[in-house]
């Protein structure tokens, strides 16, 4: 039916505008409020025109409820939609033209929607609906899914947007009723005619079934219709499919372990806050489908069952669900009954046993201020934990009919007069008159705030969160002033009460970022109203926030805006104990991220620094109450994120103010209380940290915050000599951690020494002031980075200059190791590069040199076998010098095991710069203390022993026989023996042949004989060991090792005919063998088959 003529339109008003005549505005509500069968209770007869107006007002008139239920959350802008969304798809499909062939029957939508593509594809649509909601969706495409398809989403649209071009009729029972005997029948003959394959079966049994008098179906009065509307009776709600909830999230919990699943279902429960956000039944009834589900997940027995916690993307869900139920349960407009319900489950779930506990240590309603003693003991059995339910069903308890709550949500802020002031009165306003709101702990009081919004109350919330602040406000003033009273006792006794177990960052209800976001929101433009939601899906938007006053102050007074920086300061300022428990810190760590980084997109201006500053003041005054108080609690939550932002806003402005407050909250007291201080030679590593604070399990992720934030003070310092000197004994006094402290040193010493600028003398002292204390916290206790570190120290030293070379190198024992003294420190410090520096002052340059030698010769002495090589490197320039580190390796021949293996070293090495004689003399000394088993043929210094032999016997024959003796005594093993023979009986190539060529009659150079002296007693030692060697393997042989066996006997052969008689011996051996060792008949066969 088309809409009533236009009417004469009243001046002054858009041409466009049209007016709605009464009977549209009457029917607008009649159609949203009451089910058409009551208006047909109600009126023995209802008008024709009046049926189709109300039938025309009972379609839905908003497209937010189409988009809620089409989409994971608001459509973006124009510009920024993804057609994969089906009511972005829809919309184009409706903008395309795609819809045709509308028919809305009654309370029946219909239609068809093509789909332009290869090939075509045309479906037919069906919605149902009742007072303004969609009860039913049906399309051929037969999409399952927890939103409505595009399809419905077009043909929705269109009739919302065009609604006056889609084609009415009222229910078709009005038709039928209009139709006589012939007309019917005949209607009933073509229905069935045009759809006898669906329709033929139903329509024969409906027929049997009414031609039996005593049926049920004649029993009843009338015929369903269902283009006729639903009954009183029925449930007014939007389509929901149950079914398809369930399975989609019992598939996403199955790929819990995915991102994406996990970001699908945070967006389902964002759904169901937009849900409650539009006052829709939906939203509770979405978020008891999902928790049954999650119930049902097996991963909670397995981990009940294996006592392993859940994983940190599950927690977050639970936590997220958890809260849900708080704001479902604490409904301002539910009904009693449906509250009720809501407990009835939430009673049966919290009961069973893989429900899963809430993490952390929060109380359910203690007031938050306990004061814990200093002697804590934080092993004590903690208080049973309750469920992630405990909450909602604690929520259950809270009403809305407090009369001062009232007052407040209704916006009656002044206080009542003085004449007529009662007690209760005085509890509920400030002495400004300002309402309090002091009937609940204060994260249930912020419960209640996020019910409001979640709920579609944003007004009232807001007032209530005016409210909250005011309480905090003075209760923080009545702190302060117990704090001015209790200063100097607090001081001399340099320790203090915990103020506050249960801190507000990081609490179960996040009652912070709740009152931030109220306040935030009430800032925002119009046009901007929905960028605040995190449930909107994308990254947060940086939006210009406006000052917008509060209730009765001034345009320049107190602004939201104000408020939400003032509320943020206050909780992230609050000293508080560290909760219990790995993710419980983890979350405290990212919702105090996730505070300043929505305080980070406030454009700081002049009004917001003022709050900044006083609220930063009052930190610093705040006493045991304050996280920057002047004794803070061991236990306490460290301030470095938060100071950090402090630091950097106020730096600008106020520099004293900015120092002040990163200087304090450079404390880490659950570290200062334990470990030694910073020139004990005991230390533990970093990686034994976790081990000795179990509790804390988030350590290293602290001190790396307060490294940032030493970092960040000691790189705005630069230029500034009294600062640096402030912030650097800070750093001293209070980081623990060596490889931190060495980042540190390298941060500054990369800001001191920009590469277009002269460097900062005082920045670069202190980078090396830190380096020296890493390399004297390190020194006992290596870690792998200790070179890098020596190095890096080393390059520091060289920017500064040569005297802070000749500082580290005069004081080695105190920093370094004496091997990394001598192959790190004094080779850097004399390398060309480092003395190319220095080339304009020749006395810089030997006195570089003169204190590296030194340092090397002090190192050999301390750690001859490490130092005595490098030291005759660093000294080969310097006689003298040399000659001590000399007489330095003469000294220690004899110092320990493994003495032999520098002695050889450090014999090649003279070998190598000429100076043979001097090296047969540490090789003799190196043999005096070598021992080689008869079976240790790869010996490492079986190479140093032939070496030495042939060093011996290119001197000549004099020194081979000093050798000789020395080798027989140091070696037992027969091939080693053999070999120095054969490579002695050789004349000796190089530097022996030349010796050999210039000492004439000496002889040197010459090979010897086997069977002469002094090789002739080397030869009987060889045949000695080979006899030993032979019987010892013999006794305890096997099969598999008698080729081995056979082998050896075969260069025990060779060895032998070295001597004149060397075969006859041979002989009497295998004689002596055979006879012996008969039994072995296999093995004798194969001695017997290769000697004979």
């Amino acid at each position: 039916m088309e809409p009533p003529a236009p009417k004469r339109r009243c001046p002054g008003l858009s041409p466009r505008y049209r007016p709605d005549s009464l009977l549209d505005l009457s029917a607008k509500k009649v159609a949203e409020c009451w089910a058409f069968e009551q208006v047909e209770e109600r009126f023995s007869r209802v008008p024709e025109p009046v049926q189709k107006r109300i039938i025309f007002w009972s379609f839905p008139r908003s497209e937010k409820e189409i988009c809620m239920y089409s989409s994971l959350g608001y459509h973006p802008p124009e510009g920024e939609r993804d057609s994969r969304v089906p009511f972005n798809r829809g919309l184009q499909l409706m903008q395309s033209g795609a819809v045709q062939r509308v028919l809305q029957v009654g309370f029946h939508l219909s239609g068809s929607v093509t789909e332009s593509g290869d090939p075509e594809r045309t479906y037919q649509v069906s919605i149902s609906f009742d007072r303004c909601k969609i009860t039913s969706v049906s399309c051929g495409c037969e999409n399952r899914d927890i939103f409505y398809c595009a399809h419905v989403v077009a043909l929705s649209l269109h009739r919302i947007r065009r609604a006056r071009g889609v084609e009415l009729r009222l229910p078709i029972s009005e038709t039928l009723s209009q139709m006589n005997r012939d007309q019917l029948q005949k209607f009933v003959q073509y229905l069935i005619s045009e759809h006898h394959t669906e329709v033929l079966p139903t329509a024969q049994r409906l027929a049997d079934e009414i031609l039996q008098l005593g049926s049920e179906i004649n029993r009843v009065h009338g015929a369903p219709d269902p283009t006729a509307g639903a009954g009183r009776e029925d449930e007014n709600c939007w389509h929901l499919d149950e079914e398809q909830i369930q399975e989609q999230v019992k598939l996403l919990l199955a790929n819990g372990g995915y991102y994406g699943a996990s970001k699908q279902l945070q967006s389902m429960f964002s759904k169901v806050r937009e849900m409650l956000r539009m006052r829709d039944s939906n939203g509770a009834r979405m978020l008891i489908l999902m928790t049954e589900q999650f119930l049902e997940d097996p991963r909670l027995a397995l981990w009940r069952q294996q006592g392993a916690g859940m994983t940190d993307k599950c927690r977050q869900l639970w936590d997220e669900l958890g809260a849900l139920w708080v704001c479902v349960v604490l409904s301002p407009h539910c009904r009693a009954e449906e509250r009720e319900s809501w407990l009835e489950l939430l009673g049966r779930w919290n009961a069973l046993d893989i429900c899963p506990l809430e993490e952390g240590n929060y109380s359910l309603d203690g007031p938050g201020t306990q004061t814990q003693p200093q002697g804590y003991n934080s092993n004590q059995a903690p208080a049973p934990r309750q469920t992630v339910f405990a909450r909602a069903l604690k929520a259950g308890e809270l009403r809305w009919t407090d009369a001062h709550l009232q007052r407040v949500l209704s916006g009656e802020t002044g206080a009542p007069s003085s004449a007529v002031k009662s007690s209760t009165d005085m509890l509920s306003y400030d002495p400004q008159g300002r309402p309090l709101w002091l009937g609940d702990h204060f994260p249930v009081a912020c419960a209640r705030v996020d019910a409001l919004r979640s709920h579609g109350y944003p007004q009232q919330a807001l007032r209530l969160s005016v409210c909250i602040v005011n309480t905090m406000r003075l209760q923080r003033q009545h702190q302060l002033e117990s704090v001015k009273q209790q200063r100097k006792e607090l001081q001399l006794k340099g320790i203090t009460s915990l103020t506050n177990l249960e801190g507000w960052v990081g609490h179960p209800l996040d009652p912070i970022g709740c009152l931030c976001r109220t306040f935030l929101e009430a800032s925002l433009p119009e046009d901007e109203g929905l960028s605040l939601y995190p449930d909107i899906g994308g990254e947060q938007r940086k939006v210009m926030y406006q000052h917008v006053p509060l209730p009765g102050a001034t345009a320049n007074g107190e602004s939201y805006l104000c408020l939400a920086l003032e509320v943020a300061l206050m909780a992230l300022g609050q000293q508080r104990a560290m909760p219990e428990g790995l993710y419980a810190q983890d979350k405290l760590v990212r919702s105090e991220e996730q505070i300043i980084g929505l305080l980070g997109t406030l454009d700081m201006a002049e009004r917001l620094i003022q709050v900044l500053r006083k609220q930063s003041v009052l930190l610093l005054e705040g006493g045991p109450y304050s996280g920057f108080g002047e004794v803070i609690y061991r236990e306490s939550v460290p301030m470095h994120t938060f100071a950090r932002f402090l630091f950097t806003t106020l730096l600008p402005h106020d520099t004293d103010l900015a120092y002040r407050i990163a200087l304090r909250a450079m404390r880490l007291p659950v570290l200062e209380s334990i470990l030694p201080p910073h020139g004990s030679d005991i230390l533990p590593l970093d990686s034994m940290l976790t081990s000795r604070f179990p509790r804390w399990f988030i350590l290293g992720h602290l001190e790396t915050r307060q490294c940032e934030l030493a970092s960040a003070m000691l790189t705005t310092a630069k230029g500034d000599p009294k600062w640096l000197h402030t912030v650097l004994a800070s750093i001293q006094k209070h980081i623990h951690s060596p490889a931190l402290l060495f980042k540190l040193a390298q941060d500054a010493c990369k800001t001191a020494t920009p590469p277009n600028a002269p460097p900062d003398t005082t920045l670069l002292n202190i980078s090396l002031e830190l380096g020296l204390q890493v390399m004297r916290m390190t020194l006992t206790t290596l870690t792998w980075r200790r070179r890098e570190m020596v190095r890096w120290l080393v390059s520091c030293a060289t920017e500064i200059g040569a005297q802070a070379l000749i500082s580290i190198m005069q004081n080695w024992y105190a920093l370094f190791t004496p091997i990394e003294a001598t192959t790190i420190v004094a080779v850097t410090c004399t390398s060309p590069a480092t003395l190319l520096r220095f080339s304009p002052d020749p006395r810089q340059r030997e006195e570089l040199c003169s204190c590296a030698r030194a340092l090397a010769l002090q190192c050999a002495m301390k750690d001859p076998q490490s130092c005595a090589l490098p030291a005759l490197t660093l000294c080969e320039k310097d006689h003298t010098s040399f000659e001590a580190a000399y007489q330095i390796v003469l000294d220690s021949a004899s110092s320990g095991p493994g003495a032999h293996s520098h002695l050889f070293t450090v014999a090649r090495y003279m070998e190598h710069r000429g100076l043979p004689l001097r090296a047969f003399t540490l090789a003799t000394l190196a043999l005096s203390n070598l021992s080689i088993g008869f079976s240790q043929d790869t010996h490492p210094a079986v190479s140093d022993v032939l070496w030495a032999c042939s060093l011996a016997h290119s001197l000549g024959k004099a020194e081979l026989s000093t050798v000789v003796p020395l080798v027989i005594k140091s070696v037992q093993c027969a091939p080693v023996l053999s070999d120095i023979i054969r490579r002695c009986s050789l004349a000796p190539p190089g530097l022996a042949q030349a010796l050999s060529s210039s000492s004439g009659g000496r002889g040197r150079g010459s090979g010897g004989r086997a069977d002469k002296p002094p090789l002739c007693q080397l030869l009987e030692a060889a045949v000695g060991a080979y006899i030993s060697t032979t019987h010892s393997r013999l006794t305890h042989i096997s099969p598999r090792h008698y080729g081995e066996f056979i082998e050896f006997l075969a260069k025990a052969r060779d060895t032998f005919l070295l001597a004149p008689d060397g075969h006859r011996q041979f002989s009497q051996f295998l004689d002596n063998l055979k006879q012996t060792y008969k039994g072995k008949k296999k093995l004798m066969l194969l001695v017997r088959e290769r000697f004979g």
